[in-house]
């Protein structure tokens, strides 16, 4: 009963952030006219001097009085451009943003501090910025001050500041201004360790404060599922998972891995990596969900074409995260026959702590003069191999590999 009160009391706070299909795009400048004939040329052959880049594309979500929300996504997924539209620094081309209180935004550390001003005036100037009076300044000063533990260095010129100096000076006046919205881009690791610590306890306190909202991009996946309560992902510009913060987390950690898989393009008339004519199609596609409860079975497809005889494939596990190969299928494993086809194959997971992992397919054939061994033809480049993430609900444990309700190692007895 006590839950279902919980749950009404969280769906009856108030909505402090609409975001209702939001677009923006940006015009990039493809061709310059360096005069008027140039232009007059460059407009008779229809070159219109510039692409327009789709940068969001109908955004839509809502974040509630007390939320601790985070926005995740790749480099030039749109995050930035987002908390923008937020802050009203740039306008939508289409769509609604409506904010319903005070709100503070912290885009970029250090933007509006002056190097020739002391650290007292760009307090007052970078409040000033924010939408603070003098008067508001003063009654935070002596917090900012502490927070930064700059009190013997306010009167001196920010240029003389060490980088890590300043940091802390533009962290600290941003989480203390007094708003009801912090929007912060980025700013968790800032400072040394000691300063890291305080910033933790910060965000600590700031989530149990039912009346303060927070807003944070980050690429610190730890950092999502430490603080926040709900969250996005952007990708192209579009929502591709929202909600859950783990869930979302856990996307984006295998969005990351897929696309930082480097490859090669092939040429022309050319085989992918990995294939050739006796193996055009070998690749391995998953039909489970890619971030997978280890009490399920991991369900997956091998789909292949071969044109020869007797063929095997084998099949490696690789850790992403510690490295190396858990498992591996062995060479003579799956024995196959010619022809296009796809395997349906499915494997135990209860073994596997939380991790990252990669199925790799290699395609074998006899070997002519050692009847025990085979010799790989073709394989599974990165584009063709699959990548998932193991998750265990009542599990937090991802140092090890295997699972602790697997793996018990029990006393059997004492020495005589």
């Amino acid at each position: 009963m006590a839950s279902k009160e919980t749950a009404k009391k969280e769906d009856d706070r108030p909505v402090v952030l609409s975001v209702q299909h939001v677009a923006k795009s940006f015009r990039l400048p493809t061709e310059q006219a360096t005069g008027l004939k140039m232009a007059f040329l460059n407009w008779t052959k229809g070159v219109s001097g510039f692409t327009e880049q789709k940068v969001l594309r109908d955004i839509s979500f809502e974040v509630k009085q007390g939320d601790f929300f985070g926005i995740v996504g790749r480099n030039g997924s749109g995050k930035s451009t987002l908390l923008k539209i937020i802050s009203g620094i740039y306008v939508p081309d289409k769509g609604t943003v409506t904010v319903n209180g005070k709100l503070v935004s912290f885009i970029e550390l250090g933007v509006g501090f002056n190097p020739e001003l002391t650290g007292r005036e760009n307090v007052y100037l970078n409040g000033a910025l924010l939408g603070f009076t003098r008067e508001e300044i003063d009654a935070m000063y002596d917090d900012i001050v502490d927070f930064a533990e700059l009190g013997d260095f306010m009167d001196q010129k920010l240029k003389n500041y060490s980088s890590g100096m300043q940091v802390r000076l533009a962290f600290s006046v941003a989480i203390k201004a007094q708003g009801d919205i912090l929007v912060l881009d980025e700013v968790l690791a800032v400072g040394d360790e000691a300063f890291q610590r305080k910033c933790d306890n910060f965000f600590t306190k700031v989530k149990k404060d039912s009346k303060k909202t927070v807003i944070l991009v980050t690429h610190s996946m730890d950092a999502v599922k430490r603080y926040c309560n709900n969250a996005i992902l952007i990708k192209d510009g579009m929502i591709i998972a929202s909600g859950d913060k783990d869930k979302v987390a856990d996307q984006y950690t295998l969005e990351n891995i897929r696309v930082d898989q480097k490859h090669s393009k092939p040429k022309k008339n050319e085989h992918p990596e990995g294939l050739n004519d006796r193996v055009p199609v070998f690749r391995i596609t998953p039909v489970s969900q890619t971030v997978a409860n280890c009490s399920d079975p991991f369900l997956f497809d091998i789909e292949y074409q071969y044109d020869g005889d007797d063929g095997y494939i084998a099949i490696a596990m690789n850790d992403i995260k510690r490295g190396g190969i858990p498992y591996d299928s062995g060479q003579k494993n799956l024995h196959v026959k010619a022809g296009h086809h796809v395997l349906h194959m499915s494997m135990p997971l209860k073994l596997f702590n939380n991790g990252e992992f990669r199925l790799v397919g290699s395609f074998r054939i006899p070997n002519k003069t050692d009847e025990k061994r085979t010799d790989m033809i073709a394989y599974t480049n990165d584009d063709n191999s699959l990548v998932f993430a193991v998750r265990d609900p009542s599990n937090t444990r991802d140092y090890a590999l295997l699972n602790d309700s697997e793996m018990k190692m029990t006393i059997q007895g004492y020495d005589k």
